[in-house]
């Protein structure tokens, strides 16, 4: 019930802010032109100006507070599944002064660096309750095709939408995955209390318990799994090889689209080849949950397919490919790695936050490191800055993990990782926020043109 109440929630809110740009739209407003010869005809609309800023990297008070900040948002951001995306591209425009095409280049440089070495520190970590790897390979192809089609929406709607109408949108959605994000911590909090409160309870009784056989009834101590068996039973091969395929499908898509005259026959083209390639592979992944879900329930077994706690059926299925693709919609339009719809959604679907952390921020990876090489052809983000931020965000994404899961162990409550996901999604809607009211405001007071912009004028 609470699912559905969220997704009213966004559908309405969604609603009525693009249906407010219609009665905003000043025909008679300045709409201003800018040629690039980089990317072709585009729009001064509030973004800032279309022209290239790239600050030179050198050790002053601007560089340290946008390492200090780009470091803990990496680490926060990559435990909670999120990237970061939404801390970055503010951090990066305003304190280091980066113009918004470079600063959303350069967000998407820290979050593949961060979570790159997050799945690295995964990878050698073992599944908490059971016998499987800590990344649930099943949802990750069901989630990585819709994620990248979904981006390539949001790139194309970034153009489209007026810059206001971006703000609203986006800190609807992460004010809306804050607060449920945090209403889920509260649960399993309460949840955790309990148990830990049994397991005191059983441990007490043990040990005022007298055992005559004392002697004799001596623990064994499990034989622990080396770091390489861990790192064997975390990998699979076959879903890794999927991925790539995808991943290496989209590229050489994106990379072709780039040399293309934007509009033209071809450009269309290459932009639809990546529906069916979304679509076949999504489909081969639901298919199987759907059948393996099916036949479980008949034979009377209850047991999940996956790490998701729910019973797969066509409903489901098609709300994860419309999560998915709006996951991948809000990381295009922000720069971001769209963990901001992934990784609460896992936790919607019963996921444990470690595990969920995991899978998302694998995700992110494919995501990520596909729009990074996507901007180094189009010559979006200076290689000396992007090579500094990439450093310090593996540092945070291996550094984040260590500690977060040290203090899982520590406190025995998994809600912690609830909570960091949430406040980083909070926060990132309070700076997304402010920069966007305050350049929406600029435009108001130089009465700029504020509605749906053409895509190939």
């Amino acid at each position: 019930m609470a699912t559905r109440g969220f997704i009213l929630y966004l559908i309405s809110g969604f609603s009525v802010a693009i249906l407010a740009t219609f009665f905003i739209t000043n025909p008679n407003s300045n709409l201003s032109l800018n040629h690039n010869s980089k990317d072709g005809l585009s729009l001064s609309n509030g973004l800032g100006t279309s022209d290239r800023v790239w600050p030179k990297l050198a050790f002053n008070w601007r560089v340290i507070l946008a390492t200090a900040i780009g470091f803990f948002g990496s680490a926060f951001g990559t435990v909670g599944g999120v990237g970061g995306g939404g801390i970055f591209v503010p951090m990066l425009n305003l304190v280091v002064g980066f113009d918004t095409k470079s600063a959303a280049a350069l967000s998407k440089c820290m979050i593949m660096g961060a979570s790159t070495s997050s799945v690295w520190y995964n990878l050698r970590v073992p599944h908490p309750t059971k016998e499987v790897p800590i990344i649930d390979y099943d949802l990750a192809l069901l989630f990585q095709p819709m994620l990248m089609l979904g981006i390539t929406f949001g790139v194309a709607l970034s153009v489209v939408f007026p810059f206001w109408l971006i703000t609203i949108l986006i800190i609807i959605l992460f004010v809306g995955t804050s607060l449920r994000s945090f209403v889920k911590g509260i649960e399993m909090w309460k949840q955790e209390t309990i148990l830990n409160q049994e397991y005191v309870k059983q441990q007490e009784a043990q040990s005022n318990s007298i055992h005559i056989d004392a002697d004799y009834d001596l623990l064994v101590p499990q034989e622990e799994k080396s770091g390489l068996e861990i790192l064997k039973s975390n990998l699979r091969w076959k879903g890794i090889f999927v991925l790539m395929i995808v991943w290496i499908s989209f590229l050489l898509l994106q990379v072709i689209k780039n040399f293309t005259k934007e509009c033209s026959l071809w450009y269309w083209v290459l932009n639809f080849m990546q529906i069916p390639v979304a679509l076949v592979v999504y489909g081969f992944e639901a298919v199987k949950l759907y059948k393996e879900s099916k036949e479980r329930r008949t034979n009377g077994n209850m047991e999940s397919v996956c790490e998701a706690t729910i019973q797969w059926s066509a409903l489901q299925l098609a709300f994860c490919a419309f999560a998915g693709l709006l996951g991948g919609t809000v990381g295009g339009l922000l720069g971001s790695g769209g963990g901001f719809i992934l990784g609460p959604l896992l936790l919607e679907l019963g996921v444990i936050p470690q595990v969920a952390s995991a899978t998302a921020t694998f995700v992110m990876m494919f995501s990520s490191s596909l729009s990074v090489i996507e901007f180094y052809f189009l010559g979006r983000f200076p290689i000396p800055y992007a090579l500094f931020l990439v450093a310090v965000s593996v540092a945070a994404g291996f550094w984040g993990q260590f500690f977060v899961r040290k203090l899982v162990l520590l406190l025995k409550r998994a809600s912690v990782i609830v909570f960091i996901l949430s406040a980083v999604i909070f926060a990132s809607a309070l700076t997304m926020g402010v920069v966007g009211i305050e350049k929406s405001l600029y435009m108001i007071h130089n009465h700029e043109y504020m509605g749906f912009l053409a895509f190939c004028s």
